[in-house]
């Protein structure tokens, strides 16, 4: 075993000199490597040994041969997002997440030209002895960039550091090679060529949904702040403007103003009050998609932090207010409307009064979700199947599991699947007839003239309908659509008193807001029976069905 390495110049000269520091906590059996550049924050009690390692013995020789290691001492574990302990490294070079990154402060002439303060890059290695060797190079290159920068902005520039010499050693050694790379450095990648990236990153596991969500977030990003922005450039104010674009962008705005592009629709917005804007829950959402975009930018090690933490809108809407149940009066608006005291036809007849009585979809979905208080989508999707008589007691089975294998079936939650008795209400209706039915056309879903419309999503084409209908028979009013007779099942399920952990089950609601409560992993559930008790105790009695009933 040789003597730690020491420099050719003894450790002085033109090369960064760093010095060992012993920790006491340790013994001083390990050394750590220190900076005359940057002081340490130890204790003066410390003592320091007179031994000295050069940044080319580094470099030559490598940490473990120099007795060196950056872990040697607890107290200098990474900490915040900035990483390693300062004194522990040249200036400008960061530990964080186990990476080595340059860390460099913008100069202040071209601050307001780029919007940012510091930039990050990464020397891509977790290897001390790598990083040393390309801190360096990076350095000059982020220094050359600089001066690109004030170049551009017709600021003074330094032509050496602009334009480097004309006898650097690589064009000297290698001018063929140089020739045929090529000398231009590849350009940086844009957001959108990011954002392709994340869309097509094989490792996401979204429902059909969710894609299409994260898509028209994609759509407005690009939007907004520009496809051809450089990630790596992509700074708080860039996010600032984009939240503060979304504050007024109206709903619909491609399909209300398809001639406008985003911003010109959001400066409308801006302009014009009688123009309705989307609400901060859905503006919230956009921001949440898009910062979830930049950490895995961050991940991917494109960009070093992601400038769109924490930036929100205040949602000034209680969630308790942002849907509302159906009135009495809305109720009976409903279900006194001629497609439930007779209409033309089931079709576009259906607002029209008349002497058919249809028992379609429009007819059973709002009562099957008055008594259930099922999703719309839980219902749409139903097949035939998912009816069926468990322990003598005739069920709703919500379930992304088909037994005729249909493959279109999803939850919202883990909690949402479950089994909900038919009510004496829907069952004096004709339900079990109107199943038995479709059964015997070889009908595999219960409900196949709801259009699956072309993302294979029913409730999409439903709910639209269902907007037009409360509209014709006047039942419509602000906060309140479809979802709102799931409100008015909570209430039923109040009114007659059901056990909280039971009216979670009825519901689909995760208990305590969170389905991995350990105690509800144990036992095997709730009863059939007691769940059959508790919907037979639920009087709808703001409704009068009489005229639904089945007389046959």
């Amino acid at each position: 075993m040789t003597d730690s390495p020491v420099c050719p110049d003894g450790g002085i000269g033109r090369r960064t000199v760093f010095r060992w520091r012993r920790s006491q906590g340790r013994g001083g059996s390990s050394p750590l490597l220190g900076t005359n550049i940057l002081k340490t924050n130890t204790k003066s009690s410390q003592t320091r040994s007179s031994d000295r390692v050069c940044y080319g013995s580094l470099l030559r020789f490598g940490a473990q041969s120099s007795g060196i290691s950056l872990r040697d001492n607890e107290r200098n574990s990474p900490r915040g997002c900035y990483g390693f302990s300062h004194g522990l490294l040249p200036r400008g070079m960061m530990l964080r997440g186990g990476r080595f990154y340059l860390r460099r402060h913008v100069p202040t002439d071209i601050q307001p030209i780029i919007r940012r303060a510091e930039v990050w890059r990464s020397l891509k290695t977790d290897s001390l002895q790598i990083a040393l060797r390309r801190l360096p190079l990076m350095t000059a290159a982020l220094e050359s960039e600089f001066e690109r920068i004030r170049h551009d902005a017709g600021l003074t520039v330094d032509e050496t550091i602009l334009r480097p010499s004309g006898d650097d050693l690589r064009a000297t050694l290698l001018p063929s090679r140089l020739e045929a790379q090529g000398s231009a450095a590849p350009p940086p990648l844009s957001l959108e060529q990011a954002y392709a990236r994340y869309m097509d990153d094989p490792t996401h596991r979204w429902s059909p949904s969710t894609r299409q969500a994260y898509e028209t977030t994609r759509k407005f990003a690009v939007g907004i702040i520009g496809g051809e922005v450089a990630i790596e450039a992509l700074s708080r104010a860039h996010c600032r403007d984009y939240l503060d674009m979304l504050r007024y962008m109206p709903r619909n705005a491609s399909k209300r103003f398809p001639k406008l592009s985003l911003k010109a629709a959001s400066d409308l917005g801006r302009e014009r009050e009688d123009i309705e804007l989307i609400s901060a829950a859905n503006a919230n959402s956009h921001l949440a998609n898009f910062s979830s975009f930049l950490n895995w930018a961050v991940n991917e090690e494109v960009i070093v932090r992601n400038p769109m933490r924490s930036l929100r809108l205040p949602d000034t809407v209680a969630k308790k207010d942002k849907r509302h149940p159906f009135s009495a009066q809305q109720l009976q608006a409903i279900f006194n409307a001629p497609l439930y005291r007779g209409c033309q036809d089931g079709e576009r007849g259906y607002a029209k009064p008349g002497t058919e009585r249809p028992r379609n979809a429009r007819f059973w979905v709002p009562l099957i979700a008055l008594h259930t208080g099922m999703r719309l989508n839980e219902i749409c999707q139903l097949d035939t199947t998912d009816i069926s008589e468990i322990e003598g007691v005739q069920c709703f089975v919500v379930s992304e599991t088909s037994l005729v294998g249909e493959t279109d079936k999803s939850l919202k939650t883990g909690a949402s699947e479950r089994l909900i008795p038919l009510h004496p209400s829907l069952i004096a209706c004709g339900i079990l007839a109107y199943v038995e039915a479709q059964r015997r056309a070889k009908r595999v879903k219960l409900f196949p003239d709801i259009d699956p419309g072309p993302r294979g999503k029913r409730a999409v084409a439903f709910s639209k309908w269902f907007t037009q209908f409360i509209r014709s028979c006047d039942a419509y009013q602000p906060r309140t659509s479809f979802h709102s007779f799931r409100h008015n099942f909570r209430d039923e399920l109040r009114a007659a008193r059901i056990d909280h952990d039971i009216a979670m089950v009825l519901g689909g609601w995760a208990i305590g807001g969170n389905s991995s409560i350990a105690s509800e992993n144990y036992g095997g559930g709730h009863g059939v029976g007691s769940l059959c008790d508790a919907i037979t105790k639920l009087s709808f009695a703001k409704i009068d069905l009489s005229h639904i009933i089945d007389k046959g």
